[in-house]
């Protein structure tokens, strides 16, 4: 591994200088960046993979969409599509993605949920269908500096932190570690629920050699597996664990301590699966229930897998972020915006 990160070190430097070179274009006025009359709360990361961000989107709905007209903007990574585009119901994960269609698919009647890779572009279409939005939550838009946020969040993973990688392809960073200075609140999550206040202090410590923005800490809370809906049975003690993220580890964990995986089939991130996929399921392990992620409920759910999935025991396993501490002044916070960009 040390080998390959030298190898890999004059490729990072390079890395490096391009992307210190397109911020500086941005910070320097040469590069535009748009805002908007209304609130646009940024949700991103510096690393490639997943930091939680949909999970702080789906809290953001939660706490949002009962006070304010909310809508969502995401790339729409993965999908078979190109464009804006809203979520409507002919669409499923392969027109808009699996995190869009997840949150269409939970909470369609609260926000309305768009794509599009230019968000500078598909914000302003937002405004022209649905011109009574009041918020826009963007969804993975950390170096998509076209657009100036309102409030710039930026996720770091427990397991991960950003101040202890390094820049692709030597590490998995996006780009330098100073780019969190961008930052209007730092939160690190996927945090052991009983974290202590001394490593959070240590973790803060170090955030605040790049950024002094607030820093908050969240942990992930499993719900009960649920049934897709399709069938009527119980899951039983022994599970096949399937998922298609970019650190299962931690779920493997969880579940591990409630049931016994026989088979974890971790795929990659934003895997597309196949019958094929299900049909080995249902011939190499029969009758034994199958666990998944929400993430990968909303496509393993899909129309084309209904001749399999109906046969098969399928639970999916819900999830959401919460508060290790100071939730409600991260609350106030996000209201503040608003209540400042309206």
């Amino acid at each position: 591994m040390v080998i390959l990160f030298i190898l890999l070190y004059p490729f990072a430097v390079l890395y490096d200088l391009i992307t210190r070179f397109r911020n500086r274009l941005y910070d320097l006025g040469f590069k535009p960046a748009t805002s908007f009359d209304l609130a646009v709360i940024g949700v991103g990361n510096l690393t490639v993979g997943g930091t939680g961000k949909s999970p702080l989107i789906e809290y953001l709905i939660r706490r949002l969409s009962g006070m304010y007209k909310v809508a969502t903007l995401s790339r729409g990574y993965g999908r078979k599509t190109k464009g804006f585009r809203i979520c409507g119901p002919l669409d499923d994960a392969g027109t808009v993605g699996d995190e869009p269609y997840q949150f269409y698919a939970k909470y369609g009647e609260k926000v309305k949920v768009a794509v599009g890779e230019d968000r500078a572009y598909a914000i302003p279409n937002i405004l022209q269908e649905h011109p009574e939005t009041e918020v826009i939550l963007l969804d993975d838009a950390y170096q998509h500096r076209s657009v100036r946020p309102s409030l710039n969040i930026l996720l770091s993973d427990y397991n991960r932190p950003f101040y202890k990688d390094f820049l692709l392809p030597s590490g998995r960073l996006r780009e330098s570690r100073k780019g969190a200075g961008r930052a209007n609140v730092v939160i690190v999550t996927k945090c052991p629920p009983d974290i202590g206040n001394y490593d959070m202090m240590n973790i803060e410590k170090s955030i605040h050699q790049y950024t002094s923005t607030p820093v908050f800490f969240t942990a992930v809370k499993y719900g009960q597996p649920t049934g897709f809906g399709n069938i009527d049975y119980k899951i039983g003690k022994e599970v096949i664990l399937v998922s298609g993220i970019s650190d299962p580890a931690p779920l493997e964990r969880y579940v591990s301590k409630h049931f016994k995986v026989v088979k974890h089939m971790a795929f990659a991130d934003h895997h597309h699966y196949a019958n094929s996929d299900l049909e080995r399921l249902k011939k190499d392990y029969p009758g034994i229930s199958i666990l998944t992620t929400e993430k990968d409920k909303v496509k393993l759910a899909a129309s084309v897998f209904a001749e399999v999935t109906k046969s098969l025991p399928l639970f999916y396993l819900p999830i959401e972020v919460q508060f290790v501490k100071n939730g409600e002044e991260f609350d106030e916070m996000i209201l503040n915006t608003i209540r400042r960009a309206g």
